[in-house]
């Protein structure tokens, strides 16, 4: 494979956020971005993740501050929801523009 671009030429992925980037929480991302909250169950089912793999990506997604994720018991079952904050719904369109203008900017 021929590299045309120089070591001056900028990665025109070096903007895309690596948080959301990751495949299993860009999935995560997507689908909290379009309801208001959901519980793990539904994330699980939605993005085939496990219960261990949903939570990590989520504990990662918590720290930078894109979710917030609310436990409550129903009864005496524990429940937790999650739901985008505003600054991960900041980060997603944030996101979702420089992938589009990267891939934009690829030569056809």
């Amino acid at each position: 494979m021929n590299d045309e671009r120089n070591d001056s030429t900028p990665n025109p992925f070096a903007n895309i956020d690596q948080v959301i980037h990751a495949p299993a929480r860009l999935a995560v991302v997507t689908y909290l971005a379009v309801v208001e909250s959901a519980d793990y169950v539904f994330l699980m089912r939605q993005t085939g993740l496990t219960w261990g793999n949903l939570s990590t990506h989520l504990k990662k997604l918590e720290e930078a501050g894109y979710v917030e994720i609310r436990k409550e018991f129903r009864g005496k079952k524990p429940h937790s929801t999650v739901a985008l904050t505003e600054r991960g719904r900041r980060a997603f369109s944030e996101y979702r523009r420089s992938l589009r203008q990267a891939l934009n900017d690829l030569p056809e």
